[in-house]
């Protein structure tokens, strides 16, 4: 995620930021009532993004799913409020779930790719708020500092059940998403930024050894 807020966020109610986002010149999340402009996201932070594309969309494809990358919100029900989040990838695979072509209530995968400023909002705030999202049953965040990556997995996808389970790819760097009944090689996110490719596998390597 690249976000960024603004010094005199907008508020509004949610008929007004969803009938105002398509005509808005700025990409914006709604958080409880209050609008929050997004930045531009770095060279790498895209790089990845598209990466993860190229490396889902045809299992997504196959799965009969439709993947999202950036332009689709989540919208998130609380206690506190609604809010829309801009996920980096959205994976959905709920026919049902298509009540609206801006945003989609229980998709089955959210992927964030972290950089310095939105690594804790991706780590804090969206790993418990996406935990009240119906029908998610994997979050998926990939580092872009280094090659990270860390899947928690709730398998019933329940509204407000915690993440009960934390996966990591393997020496190989295979990595099983139930969404997709399918195991991806996680050294293909960084397949088009070469500082980070080449450390990939043996950082997966690396972490396999250490938990082991």
């Amino acid at each position: 995620m690249a976000a960024n807020w603004q010094d005199r966020p907008l508020r509004m109610s949610v008929e007004e930021y969803l009938a105002s986002e398509p005509l808005s010149e700025v990409k914006r999340e709604y958080l409880n009532g209050t609008v929050v402009a997004m930045a531009g996201a770095s060279e790498r932070h895209g790089l990845i993004c598209f990466a993860g594309t190229m490396l889902l969309g045809p299992l997504a494809r196959k799965a009969r799913c439709q993947l999202f990358i950036a332009d689709m919100k989540v919208c998130v029900q609380t206690q506190q409020g609604t809010t829309f989040y801009y996920p980096d990838l959205l994976l959905s695979c709920d026919p049902q779930d298509r009540e609206s072509p801006y945003y989609r209530r229980s998709p089955c995968l959210i992927v964030e790719v972290t950089s310095p400023s939105t690594e804790r909002i991706d780590r804090r705030e969206k790993f418990y708020a996406y935990a009240q999202v119906p029908g998610l049953r994997e979050y998926l965040i990939v580092g872009s500092e280094s090659p990270e990556v860390e899947l928690w997995r709730r398998p019933r996808g329940e509204a407000g059940l915690a993440w009960q389970e934390c996966a990591r790819p393997g020496a190989d760097g295979l990595l099983r998403l139930d969404c997709l009944d399918a195991a991806v090689d996680c050294t293909g996110f960084y397949a088009d930024v070469p500082e980070l490719a080449a450390a990939a596998a043996s950082a997966f390597a690396a972490e396999k050894s250490t938990s082991a």
